[in-house]
């Protein structure tokens, strides 16, 4: 007699061509064996050694043991529950250290007025391609921003036929106000900042130390969402409207395919890693506790030094096959 599905041999860990070691877990059992994360679900078995993941994405459908969780803690390896493909985030666990150089280096930035313009700046620019931001003023940035956005509508508009006046936001109701495009704008949103929030959490930033945005406690995320709303939820909302496809889980669905596609997550990373550390390569923080070597004095520890087993530069994603009898792909549900 076979052995059931969950006692089946490990297989090579599946991997997508990205920038980032985070893995994304949908639909599968979480446990643990020695100092690998094991995954399980009716498909395959895939462990991964934990000291190799900076964040892990819980998504719907999954189920993590206590072991799990202790061992991701003591590898230092940032946990986030969220939805699918890491729309909206539910909760978060320990940072991807003990160390806190990138949430140090983040205040610091934030709390120099020369600085935090600089930072603000580069925001800018990645909105603004081929053109220099680095003499401009807060007001000035603000206004060609202002510029840019509605020439954006207008320009969708035109391009899907979709009527367009102003945009309107309830607070605290993000799908209840203006017409079908407001909404949908709105309730896209919403879900991408579920995932700058998610990713920022993830590499050990604070989501509140925001550059452009301030007082709030997602200011950060809410400057981060705004690199990507042009290009993700603004053509996204009226493509939608075009359709006739106006509810808030056709905004949701839609984004998770747009973030999917266009790997969108280590996209964040990198974009957080040229804000706050322009300076250098490395982002993640790492463990205090170090390695001696002989000729470079202190390596990092809580890594696996094998670079011909992994590369640490990837986004992983194991999803585990639909059940029979279940509703529909795309539909988020509460991740366990």
């Amino acid at each position: 007699m076979a052995d059931p599905w969950w006692k089946a041999a490990p297989q090579d860990l599946y991997r997508l061509e990205d920038r980032v070691s985070s893995l994304y877990v949908e639909r599968c059992h979480i446990d643990r064996d020695d100092n690998a994360v094991v995954l399980v679900n009716k498909a395959r078995t895939v462990r991964v050694p934990a000291a190799f993941l900076a964040v892990m994405l819980v998504g719907p459908g999954t189920r993590i043991t206590h072991a799990a969780v202790a061992l991701l803690a003591d590898s230092g390896t940032a946990v986030c529950w969220v939805g699918e493909r890491g729309v909206r985030m539910y909760a978060a666990g320990l940072g991807p250290s003990r160390g806190s150089q990138l949430l140090l280096r983040q205040a610091w930035l934030v709390t120099r007025p020369r600085e935090r313009l600089d930072v603000a700046r580069r925001m800018y620019g990645l909105r603004f391609p081929g053109e220099d931001t680095s003499g401009l003023t807060m007001q000035q940035l603000r206004g060609r921003e202002g510029a840019r956005v509605r020439r954006l509508y207008a320009e969708h508009s035109r391009r899907t036929g979709v009527p367009w006046t102003k945009r309107e936001y309830k607070a605290g109701d993000a799908f209840a106000a203006g017409d079908d495009v407001n909404r949908l704008l709105s309730a896209a949103n919403s879900a991408l900042y579920g995932i700058c929030h998610a990713v920022i959490t993830g590499v050990g930033a604070s989501p509140a130390l925001g550059f452009v945005h301030t007082g709030s406690a997602i200011s950060f995320v809410l400057d981060v969402a705004d690199l990507y709303k042009a290009e993700c939820t603004i053509p996204l909302a009226f493509d939608l409207a075009e359709k006739g496809r106006t509810s808030e889980r056709d905004a949701r669905i839609a984004l998770r395919d747009v973030v999917a596609e266009g790997r969108l997550l280590p996209r964040i990373v990198t974009d957080i890693k040229a804000l706050l550390s322009p300076e250098t390569e490395e982002l993640i923080d790492h463990d205090l506790n170090g390695l001696w070597d002989e000729k470079l004095g202190v390596v990092d520890g809580g890594r696996n030094w094998d670079d011909s087993v992994f590369d640490e530069e990837r986004y992983l994603s194991v999803i585990g096959p639909e059940p029979e009898g279940t509703r529909a792909p795309g539909k988020e549900e509460a991740a366990s």
